[in-house]
């Protein structure tokens, strides 16, 4: 049945009000307010969350360098900042023991930086968008991105009010066509339009390695006075990890009593068993974490991906009519693990080719390359560059990565190679007939006994995170082949998707059709919107689609 959709256009349609998406509508109001030939064009600014900051999820160590560009005044005008870095430290962790390096490398560190609740400070920038007179839509989510003749021509929205099964009911509103003359995607890691994007315009990826990524897990805890002190930075490598495999933790004191404690793990580990939430689990069991822990309350939860192989991976910038900002473009630096500054930048660069471009009325390739071109004459580019084989230095474990990361830091970001070639993440996941010849065991299966005091189920945790969708509507993590899911996966990888989600949206129940068999049950309502599934499914049968506008996780000083 043909549905018929109101088309609503507009000038520039801004996808995704992160640091990216927001400092593209500041930098453009600003830029236009100053410049008496132009007029204030249409823009669009569209957010999946319920509000500016719902999605918003990150560490955070935030670089000054970005908003200090975009905003000069940005503390007098009230940037919340939890802390300045009073301190750094990192160290190596064994599962009892604890060893201290003896300096931080400068590359590394955090001084002159600021921690933040990535939440909070999304929120304060959401409102210096609108009092630059731009209106901000939360709740709407973009289903598809519109490609015509090779064109990008803007976004379809979600379709609202739909069952299960995928029929109308009474209350349904068929999503809408915005055309724009430029799309600006900024929706975060592994984003569903960005991903359309590289499938229909072959020419973003050409050429580049592909990304990889982390997935991160984090809670907020409060905790007694005088386990730490506000602004200290704790960066952690080795346990639980294996030291094949990649991975860190962090442990930021966001004031004297109030913590933001996280693991990251690789997610092109060769175990079909690996589990970022249960390794998080036993990091904080680990003395160094839970002495700082001990006697406080866990407050909040979250998870998320990151892109992590840096300037080699990311995509092409530009296509007639598309522009790519922040994680969506994977600028993230991964030797310090940071983002925000150069999502920020992005967005600022973003914004200077789009006045450009109206000042010519012109928004094709051509028009819009000059944002690749102010990126490769920029800090961002710089900095990206200079760690462009940081993740690559790891491929043969943590103390191979160790030396090469020494080595990149005398030789501006070379090494002993460049441009070493990486699979997709999931194409390292092992079978399990294959693990234990690769890994010299067989696969484990992460158990910690949760005392709900230092250690909580993905449940609890999930509670947490204040994630929240209307159980009656399509089911937005789509399984294209649950017959593999249900047999050969089994088989052959014991259903990885139930240990990588870190929501346990997957889990393997018992058929009652099939007498000792088990078949997938998908909960999608305990759904984060990492995007863990889609990108480790050794299958490439999970297909992360964008549920009801609004919905999802509501992050609080996060």
């Amino acid at each position: 049945m043909t549905i018929e959709r109101e088309v609503l256009p507009t000038d520039i349609l801004i996808v995704g009000a992160g640091p990216a998406g927001l400092a593209v509508a500041y930098k453009l109001a600003k830029l236009v307010a100053a410049d008496e030939s132009l007029e204030m064009p249409e823009i669009l600014l569209m957010e999946k969350g319920s509000h500016v900051g719902a999605h918003s999820l990150s560490g955070a160590v935030m670089d000054p360098r970005g908003i200090a560009e975009l905003i000069p005044d940005f503390i007098d005008k009230g940037a919340p900042l939890e802390s300045p870095v009073t301190g750094d430290a990192m160290y190596y962790l064994g599962q009892e023991a604890t060893l201290k390096f003896p300096f931080m490398p400068s590359a590394v560190n955090n001084h002159g930086n600021y921690i933040v609740s990535l939440n909070k400070f999304t929120a304060w920038l959401g409102e210096q968008v609108e009092a630059a007179g731009i209106d901000i839509f939360a709740g709407l989510a973009g289903y598809d991105l519109i490609v015509s003749d090779g064109k990008v021509t803007g976004v379809q929205t979600v379709d609202m009010g739909l069952d299960k099964e995928g029929d109308q009911r009474s209350n349904f509103e068929p999503g809408s066509i915005i055309e724009a003359k430029v799309t600006v995607l900024c929706e975060g890691v592994h984003g569903s339009l960005t991903r359309h994007a590289c499938e229909k315009i072959p020419e973003l990826t050409a050429a580049k390695l592909p990304q990889v990524y982390l997935t991160g897990v984090k809670e907020v805890w409060e905790v007694p006075e005088g386990r730490i002190k506000a602004g200290q930075v704790y960066h952690t490598i080795g346990w639980p990890q294996p030291s094949s495999e990649y991975g860190g933790g962090w442990i930021y004191a966001m004031t004297d009593t109030m913590v933001s404690v996280g693991y990251a793990v690789g997610l092109n580990s060769p175990d079909p068993t690996n589990d970022p939430h249960m390794k998080f689990q036993r990091y904080k069991m680990q003395p160094l974490v839970r002495k700082i822990l001990d006697g406080g309350a866990m407050l909040h939860y979250g998870a998320k991906t990151m892109p992590d192989n840096g300037y080699f991976s990311m995509p092409r910038l530009y296509h007639d009519g598309l522009l790519l900002c922040g994680d969506s473009a994977g600028m993230l630096n991964p030797q310090k693990l940071k983002g925000i500054h150069l999502a920020i930048k992005s967005g600022i660069m973003a914004a200077e080719t789009i006045v450009e471009c109206l000042k010519k009325d012109d928004f094709s390739a051509d028009a819009l390359r000059g944002y690749e071109e102010r990126f490769e004459k920029s800090w961002a580019r710089e900095e990206l560059y200079k760690t462009r084989n940081f993740h690559a230095g790891f491929k043969g474990g943590l103390f191979s990565g160790l030396f090469h990361g020494a080595m990149q830091m005398v030789t501006g970001g070379r090494g002993l190679f460049e441009r070493r070639a990486v699979k997709p993440d999931h194409e390292h996941m092992c079978k399990l007939d294959e693990y234990g010849r690769h890994a010299g065991r067989e696969p484990e299966k992460i158990s910690v006994k949760f005392d709900n005091v230092y250690t909580f189920d993905k449940l609890t945790d999930v509670y947490k995170s204040g994630t929240q969708h209307e159980e009656e509507q399509p089911a937005h993590l789509v399984i294209t082949d649950y017959d593999i899911c249900n047999n050969r996966c089994t088989e052959e990888y014991g259903n990885p998707c139930q240990h990588f989600c870190p929501a346990q949206v997957y889990e393997m129940v018992d058929d009652p059709e099939r007498e000792g068999k088990t078949k997938l049950q998908l909960t999608p309502s305990n759904c984060v919107h990492c995007k863990t599934c889609d990108i480790a499914d050794p299958y490439q049968v999970i297909r992360w689609v964008v549920p009801q506008g609004g919905e999802g996780p509501n992050y609080e000083n996060m």
